[in-house]
């Protein structure tokens, strides 16, 4: 079987490592899968990029000036909103042409348009959608934050000016993306049972398939190594406790470092002795940024995937208070390196932190049981047992081999659903 994953970006943001992982996990399964993006980043040969051309940079900033256009020029949710009305035609490509499936992944911001996905499907090939959040079940945002209009049409959307009208964009691509799907000719997949509970709530998904397969790791390489080793190779003090945050872009709202500053005032002023045996490392793009009340360590935005397991097995806790988030990698590499997590009770999370088996579920929102869930995790759980736990929970659910398996019985089924009109 051959499989051809397209996605935006190679390597940059949540999705394109998803997307990256399920290929290697697939082809180490018996499926020769390749992806098809716009940015490639690396010199691996399993990975194709479009070809190049002005049109690809066009599109992108057409994207973008569409939006920007309907936002009335404010960039307060530029990167929230995406229309799909320009893209790349791949049906001509070789790598198209060759595959038995068609497995769509994070593909906005220029990468496909509405019309060209539309080309996808009438080529006749079986399509498979991995849904990393709910743009495919909305009219325009990735997140609904909230807002359930996408439950019937969308329409007086609070991300636009005013909040909208009844007929406004969210509403017109709501449509576009109705008329697309009514086939029935693409099978959904959501990364976490919070996504498939949201998606399947949408007006669009009516009638249609949908099924949740968790992102894979590779064990191999995101696992426990000696701390004190780690740590050296990371820059971080040997005799702290470390308390890991890490995100693409640590100042993004959506990943809540407010509340993460929050708990750690909580803490210190709770525990003052904190002061002296505890630091926090801090991994990403503007990291630099933030201040807080435990001495810190803006690490920036780290590419090397050796680098990043070492911080990783350099923690003693990782925090990722995210206000909305579907199945977060980060969690997935904290665990897998035996490093327990602490998160908001939302999305995904609930899903892969067990509560006080392998970490600790906090409130939403709630600074004081996120600041008593990091204190618990250092100071008063079995430290042997949770990481022990850790290791169980992502050998069972997000290991290459039981990911793949479960995307190949996807696959089969959209072929003879597509072969025998089933």
């Amino acid at each position: 079987m051959r499989v051809l994953i397209v996605n935006t970006s190679e390597k940059t943001g949540g999705a394109a490592v998803a997307a990256n992982r399920l290929m290697d996990a697939l082809n180490n399964n018996g499926v020769k899968a390749k992806m098809l993006v716009r940015d490639k980043e690396t010199e691996d040969i399993t990975v194709v990029s479009l070809p190049r051309s002005l049109r690809l940079q066009w599109n992108f900033l057409w994207e973008r000036w569409c939006v920007f256009w309907h936002l009335h020029f404010s960039r307060q949710h530029l990167w929230e909103v995406d229309m799909a009305t320009s893209g790349t035609d791949i049906t001509r490509l070789r790598e198209f042409q060759e595959a038995d499936v068609i497995h769509l992944s994070w593909i906005n911001q220029g990468m496909l348009s509405l019309k060209n996905i539309r080309k996808i499907i009438r080529s006749g090939k079986p399509v498979v959608w991995t849904m990393h959040d709910l743009w495919p079940a909305t009219g325009i945002c990735h997140y609904a934050r909230g807002c359930n209009r996408y439950a019937s049409a969308c329409g007086n959307c609070p991300l636009l000016p005013n909040k909208g009208s009844k007929n406004d964009l969210s509403a017109k691509i709501f449509r576009r993306k109705k008329e697309l799907y009514h086939r029935g000719a693409i099978s959904f997949v959501t990364c976490s049972r919070w996504l498939e509970r949201q998606a399947k709530g949408s007006g669009l998904f009516v009638g249609q398939r949908i099924t949740n397969i968790p992102n894979p790791i590779d064990t191999h390489v995101f696992c426990p190594q000696d701390q004190a080793e780690a740590r050296l190779r990371a820059g971080l003090p040997a005799d702290k406790h470390i308390i890991l945050f890490v995100s693409q872009r640590v100042t993004d709202e959506r990943k809540g470092m407010r509340y993460f500053i929050e708990a750690i005032d909580r803490l210190v002023a709770r525990y003052p002795e904190m002061k002296e045996n505890t630091a926090i490392a801090i991994l990403g793009g503007h990291s630099e940024e933030v201040n807080l009340t435990l001495p810190s360590y803006s690490l920036g935005y780290v590419s090397d995937e050796k680098q990043i397991v070492a911080i990783y097995n350099s923690a003693d806790a990782f925090v990722l208070p995210s206000l909305e988030d579907n199945l977060p990698n980060t969690i997935m590499e904290s665990m897998a390196c035996g490093v327990p997590s602490i998160g908001f009770r939302v999305g995904g999370i609930p899903e892969m932190i067990d509560h006080q088996q392998n970490g600790y579920v906090a409130n939403y929102r709630d600074t004081e049981d996120l600041a008593s869930g990091i204190h618990w995790v250092l100071e008063e759980a079995d430290r042997a047992a949770l990481k022990r736990a850790c290791l169980q929970k992502v050998a069972q659910n997000y290991s290459q081999h039981a990911v793949a398996l479960k995307y190949i019985e996807v696959y089969n089924e959209a072929m003879a659903y597509k072969n025998y009109k089933l």
